[in-house]
């Protein structure tokens, strides 16, 4: 056993089929009167149907959330709570709309109640991430997290079988790089190794019937364990790409996350051998590799594997690479400028969509 300190984020969780039934009471604990609820443009229906159940305790409605937060929706967002004298965000959706949260709470401490209605994971974690200048830049503050979250299965029935894929690989990636985070401890082992076995599991139930509520029910416990997990301990060379193709090259998140991790966790494998081995088991697919698992668990799902397919252009391989190691994140294997080469392969291949090696550790 290795030595470990483990500090829990004070959160805390309403789970279950109809949850959203609390949202008075919810509110209410937080001490708020006047709530603004924030969704995409294309959840505004959700965030206006929100606003009508609360009655008196909503002030306004803002519909604009957009993907990897620019710095300009910020500001349009917070200028909207501070005339409104909004005393809590009620975040519904997924990623985009949380950060949206987020990052009115940065500078105004306003709390922010989440009601996740996909597999993102963002709402069990401090970190937030603005775009500026085609820059994605993240942080971590606790005046970010949220300080409610609410897992209503029944809110994700209407999610497409195609997004809940891609949604439920980037909740695994959260939990795949926690296992050989610099920060690890065995709380968030046993909690990233449950979830990737939760998600993995209810992934071709969801894609046989969208609605049913039990396969629902199970991808998003693991992924408020998958969350727990990115919220806890520190993300790596995985979580760098992504940040990089999502903020510079505006690519679809989820998807990205999809696509670029069984290419990491093939890079890191051998560096990261126990990670590795609690992926294969939690995946279930025996002999076959962590990163060829989790590549095949995205394609036989219907996801996309290959970066050409989300809009990638070839002739930005090069400047990716460039940025993911100007700056890297820890990472069990070294990241930096004289790995460039190296990741660009890893950028070539999650372009091609090739599939790993399928060789695996044999696991008990």
């Amino acid at each position: 056993m290795k030595d470990f300190v483990y500090t829990a984020q004070p959160s805390r969780v309403v789970f279950g089929a109809g949850s959203l039934s609390h949202l008075e009471r919810e509110i209410d604990l937080l001490g708020a009167r006047r709530a603004i609820v924030l969704s995409t443009p294309e959840q505004a229906e959700q965030a206006r149907a929100i606003a009508e159940r609360i009655g008196n305790r909503a002030a306004g409605v803002f519909a604009r959330a957009v993907m990897h937060v620019p710095i300009e929706t910020a500001r349009e967002a917070r200028e909207f709570a501070r005339q409104l004298n909004a005393d809590c965000a009620i975040a519904i959706g997924g990623g985009s709309t949380t950060g949206l949260g987020k990052a009115i709470a940065l500078e105004s401490s306003l709390p922010v109640l989440a009601i996740p209605t996909t597999y993102a994971g963002s709402e069990m974690t401090p970190i937030y991430g603005i775009t500026e200048a085609g820059l994605k830049k993240t942080g971590k503050d606790p005046r970010v997290l949220p300080r409610t979250v609410i897992y209503d299965p029944e809110l994700t029935l209407t999610l497409p079988a195609g997004m809940s894929v891609t949604s439920a690989m980037n909740a695994i990636a959260h939990a795949a790089e926690g296992l050989y985070a610099q920060d690890s401890n065995p709380v968030m082992d046993l909690m990233a190794e449950e979830g990737i076995r939760a998600l993995a599991q209810a992934l071709p139930g969801i894609r046989a019937d969208a609605t049913e509520i039990a396969a629902r029910s199970d991808a998003l416990y693991g992924a408020w364990l998958c969350g727990t997990v990115l919220g806890t301990v520190g993300m790596a060379l995985h979580h760098k790409l992504c940040h990089t193709l999502g903020g510079t090259f505006n690519l679809p998140h989820a998807e990205v996350h999809t696509i670029v991790l069984p290419h990491a966790i093939a890079f890191n494998s051998t560096a990261a051998p126990q990670a590795v081995r609690r992926i294969e088991r939690a995946l279930g697919r025996n002999g076959v590799s962590a990163a060829a698992g989790l590549f095949d668990l995205a394609q036989q799902n219907g996801a996309p594997v290959a970066l050409k397919d989300i809009g990638m252009r070839h002739e930005d391989l090069d400047k990716a690479a460039y940025i993911a190691v100007a700056n890297p994140y820890w990472n069990p294997r070294p990241i930096g400028s004289a790995q460039r080469a190296e990741i660009r392969d890893l950028l070539q291949h999650a372009y091609e969509g090739v599939r790993p090696s399928s060789i695996g550790a044999q696991v008990p």
